[in-house]
């Protein structure tokens, strides 16, 4: 299997298996973010497109759900799902074949854009980014296609979470050069009012070093008041069986016994 991959065993969704809408031998994005275990995009682009036919997710999702145990459907991979020009499509035919609820990846860079919402608004559970409290900051870290600002992906998250009935996330990656923005990025955050927050450093294999737990608690403190949870206070459930090897070895997806982890 080249698109579908897992389950894996995240920290924020139980036993992931995963789809990957975008599926190149290069990572294709929206951001070039300095932490991405992927490293560096090889194309830096907002233009939404057909990646993967959504017939082949499909036939392919048939055969992960006769192999393996999954508690959701994630849309994440090589790349920014909400670029795949079928993303709403691919959800609708991910929960009818699955029987389970669907959850996206995104950085929010393009929420911004009505089409974008429409799609991700067909999920269950959208997990959105914020890692920058300002545009100086937003360039450092995400380093963004060109066109794409940090008040318009505000923007489109607010928007968002207005219109959407299912569970709105934001993911917050602390890294040394933001760290000491924490609580800017959590005033921030509280205009978008999701539903949770979620604490994350980078534990796979990234460009650039995690923070220490204590270091998360610090930050997990300005959060107060808005069901704030760190990566370090996870458990993960156990995962017996996999499918997609290929794809998890180009994640950066550990195996380790009977499960495979990461900090999805």
């Amino acid at each position: 299997m080249e698109i579908v991959y897992g389950p894996v065993s995240s920290w924020r969704l139980g036993r992931s298996l995963g789809v990957d809408l975008i599926c190149q031998k290069g990572k294709v994005c929206s951001l070039d973010c300095t932490y991405c275990s992927l490293g560096r995009t090889t194309e830096l682009t907002t233009e939404r497109r057909v990646f993967v036919p959504t017939e082949r997710v499909a036939r392919e999702l048939r055969e992960a759900m006769k192999k393996v145990e999954a508690d959701i459907v994630t849309f994440s991979g090589t790349g920014e799902p909400a670029l795949a020009l079928n993303l709403g499509e691919a959800i609708k035919v991910a929960r009818e074949i699955s029987g389970l609820p669907v959850a996206v990846l995104t950085n929010s860079s393009l929420m911004n854009r009505e089409d974008v919402r429409r799609d991700l608004a067909r999920a269950d559970i959208v997990i959105g980014e914020l890692d920058a409290p300002n545009e100086e900051i937003f360039k450092r870290i995400n380093r963004p296609c060109e066109g794409i600002h940090l008040a318009d992906t505000i923007e489109g998250m607010k928007k968002f979470r207005k219109g959407f009935n299912g569970k709105f996330s934001l993911e917050v990656m602390c890294v040394s050069e933001n760290k000491d923005f924490s609580k800017e990025i959590a005033a921030i955050a509280r205009t978008i009012e999701p539903d949770e927050v979620q604490i994350n450093t980078p534990l796979r294999s990234s460009p650039v070093r995690p923070l220490a737990p204590e270091e998360l608690n610090a930050i997990k403190k300005d959060f107060k008041g808005m069901n704030a949870r760190s990566v370090y206070e996870a458990k993960k459930v156990e995962v017996k069986k996999v499918v997609g090897l290929k794809k998890l070895r180009q994640l950066k997806r550990k195996r380790k016994a009977n499960s495979v982890v990461g900090s999805g």
